[in-house]
């Protein structure tokens, strides 16, 4: 078994979206072939409803995959497939965007005016850029946890992870998403596909990834939960980790626990062309793209 070495951290930046939401990109528009089969993240956590309530009212999407996982507030959404819903804390929802489809997204927050969510994109190779959209939308007590005997706490979205396999399936990029708890001071191991590109997102507390280039044992449980360890060694809210090659991702969290999205997926190594929403191969079919959406034709027939 090799444990991945941590290839980059990065912290996930303020952004404008949608029709003035803020929120923070931890990857996007720029060097797909880094993320590959993933094109951007989103991380929308907001206590201001005058931040993200305005949201992200109609706009196209081609050529890819989006996947929005709520923990805290709703979202409603619909599309111009006539769908029309609500997602709530726990919930996901997976859209094969294929052809072509409108739809738009409007977060409404909780009772004390929380919203915090993350919206993955995942590319389409050539050969299904142009397939028939559909949806997955799951229900939060449909997403099964696994409790291991350290308390530490796995949700697994998609993927199969300790024997048990997310309700979302028939994704292009055959990904594994997983959220994950790891209670103050343990040391974890989680298998990852040695041919899928992987990353994990911090979103609360912090955490030691460790690197290949470091003894296993660098960082002993001891040492964080006798605070010993320079905090700022780990890694925390709102930070990227990208990993390289390897079977096994280990992180040893800090004294308040840590959770992150453990995320993998094979990559699609095909060129990439993309304006906004739509992601496509060629920028022929990019032009094209925007023709239809301009002449009224976006929108494929259903066969």
């Amino acid at each position: 078994m090799s444990i991945r070495p941590v290839l980059s951290q990065s912290r996930a930046q303020p952004t404008l979206e949608g029709a003035g939401v803020h929120l923070h990109r931890a990857f996007g528009f720029r060097e797909p072939e880094l993320m590959d089969p993933f094109l951007l993240f989103d991380d929308f956590r907001n206590e201001r409803p005058e931040d993200y309530l305005r949201g992200f009212p109609w706009h196209p999407h081609r050529g890819i995959e989006t996947i929005t996982y709520v923990l805290a507030g709703t979202v409603e959404h619909g599309d111009s497939l006539g769908n029309r819903g609500t997602l709530g804390a726990g919930d996901v929802q997976w859209m094969t965007a294929g052809s072509g489809i409108l739809h738009q997204e409007m977060p409404r927050g909780d009772a004390a005016g929380r919203m915090h969510g993350f919206q993955l994109w995942a590319n389409l190779p050539s050969a299904l850029k142009m397939t028939a959209p559909r949806y997955q939308e799951v229900r939060a007590a449909d997403i099964p946890e696994v409790i291991d005997d350290d308390g530490t706490r796995v949700k697994v979205v998609t993927g199969s992870f300790w024997g048990r396999t997310g309700p979302v399936d028939g994704i292009a990029a055959d990904p594994l998403y997983l959220d994950i708890s790891v209670p103050p001071g343990r040391r974890k191991t989680f298998p990852v596909d040695t041919y899928r590109r992987a990353f994990a997102y911090v979103f609360a507390g912090a955490g030691r990834f460790a690197d290949a280039s470091e003894p296993q044992g660098v960082l002993l449980e001891k040492e964080v939960m006798g605070r010993e360890v320079n905090i700022r060694d780990l890694s925390g809210n709102r930070t990227l980790v990208r990993f390289g090659t390897g079977d096994e991702v280990t992180v040893t969290a800090g004294p308040e626990g840590v959770r992150f999205l453990l995320v993998a997926g094979a990559p699609i190594a095909e060129p990439v062309a993309w304006h906004g929403p739509i992601v496509m191969n060629t920028e022929a079919e990019l032009r094209q793209a925007i023709a239809e959406l301009r002449n009224g034709t976006f929108i494929r027939p259903a066969h």
